[in-house]
């Protein structure tokens, strides 16, 4: 099979696989349905990553490429797919989630890819290597960036809109640096994502997705950006710098490590599901799902373009480190106190044609204060409820409940009185 035939392979197995595993899915229980935490609002297939690893899967076998090329992608794959397969089924904890994250690493690293240097960050202008702790650091950023897409998937079309993004930085490198196995296996990756995306993404003639990625297709796509930036940044040959990888993916590092932060400054658990994700905070000012996507979609460009424009102009590396670390802390900044960057876009980009200002005030103040007051009693008291669960709460004062009480007591009639009656 020639290159070309593989990319439209890639895409129509895609499209055939998620019709033939939809059914299938219902039958056995792998679907997602609606909850309090959960904006969509019917059963939904949780098949479109499982159909998108197949497709690549077959579309690389049937490439002329030997097997060892792609040994330490596909090997430790099977292992993230199974069990993140057995998670969307059963829901299993997250310490056995991490777990096989951590072997299925060891087992990249045993195949070749592991982290050896972190780029040209010393002053004599050598690569800094990492020696003994290349193995630990390769698995803490690997298990990071693994879960990181997982977290960003919280709306129709996000992930699958991250990854192309990324995997257009990836191919620009790698055809630069005439990498053609790792474009290859790119170039497959989009064509099955594309796939899904027509399934997935939400269109003016359909309001909700049809499919979902689910654990196996967000874990499954956060490990193949974690081997491509390997396998892209390593070696003396690297066709980019390590920095610049980062670049590819700032935004799910970005959302996913400040949600880590936020977690344990309130002293709650990093791996407790909660709504206050990058995404979530413009669904409350207003965006609809759509407007939302595209937001990030021009944030992720950004960084890409960036991250390319220093790597074509010879920025030193350690420059571009400082930049990113000095983004991501404004952009901790800005979601630590993300009621006043909500109030801010309710109050600028918001206030766009077509949209009724009057009819919209009252509703918008409302969830400004509501999420206000989610961040002022989550820092007091260390509440995790939801914001939806404590809209739909009713608290009530000791004194009105003894007095509501005392009312139904007066309502109903005596037992005295009704004996008497009887007897009577």
């Amino acid at each position: 099979m020639n290159d070309p035939v593989s990319y439209l392979f890639a895409f129509f197995a895609t499209v055939v696989l998620i019709g033939a595993l939809t059914p299938l899915a219902h039958k056995v229980g792998l679907i997602d349905r609606p909850t309090a935490r959960k904006r969509h609002e019917a059963d939904t297939p949780l098949v479109g990553g499982l159909a998108i690893y197949m497709a690549v899967v077959i579309s690389i076998m049937m490439l002329d490429y030997e097997f060892s090329a792609f040994a330490s992608f596909f090997i430790p794959s099977i292992l993230i797919i199974s069990v993140c397969l057995w998670d969307d089924l059963r829901d299993l904890s997250y310490t056995i989630r991490l777990a096989a994250q951590v072997i299925a690493v060891l087992l990249m690293c045993m195949l070749g890819g592991v982290i050896e240097n972190i780029g040209i960050l010393t002053p004599d202008g050598s690569l800094f290597y990492l020696g003994i702790l290349a193995i630990p650091f390769t698995i803490f950023f690997s298990v990071g960036l693994i879960n990181s897409f997982n977290m960003c998937d919280g709306i129709d079309g996000l992930v699958g809109a991250l990854a192309l993004i990324a995997l257009t930085g990836f191919s620009v490198a790698s055809m630069h640096a005439g990498r053609t196995e790792e474009l290859q296996l790119i170039l497959i990756l989009m064509s099955a994502i594309i796939a899904f995306l027509v399934f997935n993404f939400r269109t003016p003639w359909r309001k909700r997705g049809l499919v979902f990625l689910g654990d196996v297709g967000s874990m499954f796509i956060g490990f193949a950006m974690l081997w491509l930036a390997i396998r892209l940044t390593q070696g003396e040959e690297r066709a980019l710098a390590p920095i610049t990888a980062m670049w590819f993916l700032a935004f799910p590092l970005f959302d996913s490590l400040s949600i880590i932060l936020r977690r344990l400054v309130r002293r709650r658990s990093p791996f407790s599901p909660d709504r206050e994700h990058f995404h979530h905070v413009l669904l409350l000012a207003g965006f609809t799902v759509n407007q939302s996507v595209g937001i990030i979609i021009l944030l992720a460009t950004l960084g890409v373009a960036f991250g390319l424009t220093g790597e074509a102009l010879g920025v030193h590396e350690l420059v571009m480190l400082f930049l990113f670390a000095s983004l991501f802390g404004l952009y901790y900044w800005g979601m630590m106190r993300a009621w006043k960057v909500m109030r801010f876009l309710n109050r600028s980009i918001c206030r766009r044609a077509g949209l009724d200002r009057r009819r919209n005030r009252d509703r918008r103040k409302k969830v400004i204060e509501d999420w206000g007051a989610t961040h002022t009693e989550r820092r007091t008291a260390g509440s995790d409820r939801r914001v939806s669960d404590r809209r739909n709460t009713i608290h009530r004062s000791p004194a009105s409940a003894h007095q509501s009480i005392d009312m139904h007591k007066q309502d109903e009639p005596r037992p005295t009185k009704v004996a008497s009656k009887l007897v009577k």
